[in-house]
């Protein structure tokens, strides 16, 4: 103990200290020395002198093996780089057989290097949470005090309309300008949150809805939506802003038409538009459902309260029936290939008296002006002779369709009757009942399965100021096989078009060919 105790001695012991603290022993290895120093037994100077050259030794061997260690990674990481350029199967089964083996060996015989923080790691599977459903979008909230979903529907819409005719001559002998474009338009985006709220029976629609193509005019963009209670499958209450049910298209199937975010021009000439009201719907009895609003007026865009006449006397029916066993499903076209013969029927009626103060202006996104057949607004001064001009008018419309769904097929058809009358203001006491008809066909194939799907359609309206028609083709493309993402492209063909506005791709008045391609999303 006591040669322990001179400094030569307390020198050496402090070098063999230092070595077995060295960070390139490996952490076995110096607890293994730790413990055989704790338990030696007092040694002389050359004894310790000894032990330091083998542990020197020792050191010099686990550095030569580090060395080996070292080659022997990077050659593993260049054959790992190899093998991710080659795509094939086994190959990349032996890489991730590689990547494994090397994780394991790097972990046992390197563990607190610096090559260890340099090797690549097995990629792990995203961690993944909440859930989505197509069309309704992603759900973020879930408790039990309710839940909500985030829902987004846009479309980029390049517009082709240089082919129209540049003028057009009205029922009344005027000539007017028709306003062709050429132009590409994120054309609407709609940011929609939904669910439900304190019972699963009270559900909420709430919305941002913006048509871009329409900046600088009234109503451009919408905040809105309502709330609905679900009693029972029969009946189903809600209140807020939705469409009123007086054609087919606009029941509640947007977005699901054969073209983007637009209808042949005899739907969109009788259709009634989105107001404001109270509505109830449910299922009368298997296959037969009803739909049932009254609201404001026929348009409620850009249209203030303070212009509303105060009787809220505007009424929408639908009655839909579909016998088959098979679900007819949403929209037009059989995306969803029904197995049966899928058919519907259905009926709707619409009234509203209309003033001229309840009319958006001219152009407005999504109007439904009450229009003549030439696509003169009938509340226009002196329209119909000197002195002569209607501020009130009724409007009563009746539609109805039909339409099939089989292995990928569908055909649908639409009947149109509408009836203007009832009219007030000066020099109309003699004006007689104006009555409007028409209908619309279209026809589709779905010539790849949930893929690439062709469409033809054509409308007409007949009536004493005009006899308006059009024809279109078109295909859309589904890149995911479902319904969020489309790649619509059409073809169209107008003669003297009553109706067209910065939200549709027909322009008014126009006759002519008329191109667009559109890219959807609907999640």
């Amino acid at each position: 103990m006591k040669s322990l105790k001179c400094p030569a001695i307390r020198h050496v012991l402090l070098v063999a200290l230092a070595l077995l603290g060295c960070p390139r022993f490996t952490n076995a290895q110096t607890a293994a020395s730790q413990a055989a120093n704790s338990s030696l037994p007092p040694q002389t100077a050359s004894e310790v002198l000894k032990k330091v050259d083998q542990l020197v030794e020792q050191n010099r061997a686990l550095e030569n093996q580090n060395r080996e260690l070292m080659g022997e990674i990077s050659s593993l990481r260049e054959a790992l780089s190899k093998q991710t350029r080659e795509p094939t199967e086994p190959v990349q089964a032996e890489r991730s057989a590689s990547a494994d083996s090397t994780n394991q060996q790097i972990a046992t015989e390197s563990q607190g290097s610096e090559a260890d923080a340099e090797i690549p790691e097995a990629k792990e599977k995203p961690v993944t949470w909440g859930t989505y459903t197509p069309n309704r979008g992603f759900k973020v909230a879930n408790t039990e005090q309710g839940d909500l979903s985030i829902s987004l529907y846009t479309y980029v819409r390049y517009l082709n309309q240089l082919g129209l005719s540049s003028t057009y001559k009205d029922a009344f002998g005027n000539v007017k300008n028709v306003q062709r474009r050429q132009d590409v338009q994120i054309q609407k985006v709609q940011l929609k949150f939904l669910g439900w709220l304190l019972d699963p029976k009270f559900r909420y629609f709430l919305y941002a809805w913006t048509s871009n193509a329409s900046q600088g005019q009234g109503a451009q963009v919408v905040l809105a939506g309502n709330l609905n209670y679900t009693f029972n499958k029969h009946f189903n209450l809600a209140g807020g802003i939705t469409s009123l049910p007086g054609t087919r298209s606009v029941e509640g199937q947007f977005p699901f038409w054969l073209g983007v975010d637009t209808r042949l021009i005899a739907d969109e000439f009788f259709r009634p538009s989105y107001t404001s009201g109270f509505w109830a719907k449910g299922e009368i009895v298997n296959h037969l459902t009803y739909q049932a609003m009254i609201g404001n007026n026929l348009s409620t865009l850009g249209v203030s309260a303070a212009q509303l006449d105060n009787g809220f006397n505007t009424v929408a029916t639908a009655l839909v029936w579909t016998p088959s066993s098979e679900l007819f499903g949403a929209g037009f076209g059989d995306f969803e290939h029904h197995a049966k013969l899928a058919p519907r029927l259905a009926a709707h009626f619409t009234r509203s008296d209309e003033t001229t103060q309840s009319q958006p202006n001219s152009n407005q996104f999504e109007n439904t002006q009450l229009r003549l057949e030439d696509g003169s607004v009938i509340f226009t001064p002196n329209l119909f002779g000197q002195g002569v001009t209607i501020t009130k008018a009724t409007y009563k419309m009746a539609a109805f369709d039909a339409g099939i769904k089989y292995h990928g097929l569908s055909w649908d058809g639409e009947y149109f009757l509408r009836w203007l009358d009832h009219f007030s203001g000066p020099g109309t006491a003699g004006l007689p009942a104006i009555f409007s008809h028409g209908f619309e066909m279209q026809a589709s194939a779905m010539v790849m399965p949930k893929t690439v799907q062709l469409y033809l359609g054509g409308s007409t309206v007949y009536g004493k100021y005009g006899n308006p028609w059009d024809f279109r083709s078109g295909v859309n493309v589904f890149p995911w096989h479902n319904k969020v993402v489309r790649w619509n492209t059409e073809f169209l063909y107008l003669h003297n078009s009553p109706v067209g506005y910065t939200s549709v791709p027909f322009a008014l008045g126009g006759t002519g060919p008329i191109f667009h391609t559109n890219v959807e999303l609907a999640f």
